[in-house]
């Protein structure tokens, strides 16, 4: 009886660690698929970045530069791709997290040679 009960919790643990969060993520990307609209910045699993042109029933028209358009299965799109403002501001925070980091380091090497 005790073997069962340890049996059952070893298939419990499996699903909530492996099998319910990829459930999840495959819902997350069937509803960005389905919202999909012309002006979304989107991926593709083949890596291309692209806005999106045109949406039809199984197809997406991206633009991926002027006058050059592809025609994509909707099923390629992975995720939205992150905007330009957003990678800006992550370029600032790391550097003033690199300046920050650069000032303690100093204030440390300060602290060591006067010990010494």
């Amino acid at each position: 009886m005790e073997s069962f009960l340890v049996l059952i919790l070893m298939f419990g643990a499996l699903y909530y660690l492996l099998l319910r969060p990829q459930q999840k993520r495959e819902k997350a990307r069937r509803e960005l698929v389905r919202s999909l609209q012309p002006g979304d910045e989107v991926v593709t699993n083949a890596g291309i970045h692209g806005v999106v042109a045109e949406v039809e029933d199984a197809v997406v028209w991206l633009e991926v530069a002027p006058d050059v358009e592809l025609k994509m299965s909707r099923d390629a799109v992975t995720g939205k791709a992150p905007s330009a403002e957003a990678d800006a501001d992550d370029a600032d925070s790391d550097a003033d997290a690199d300046a920050g980091e650069s000032a303690d380091a100093a204030d440390a090497v300060e602290t060591k040679q006067e010990g010494s």
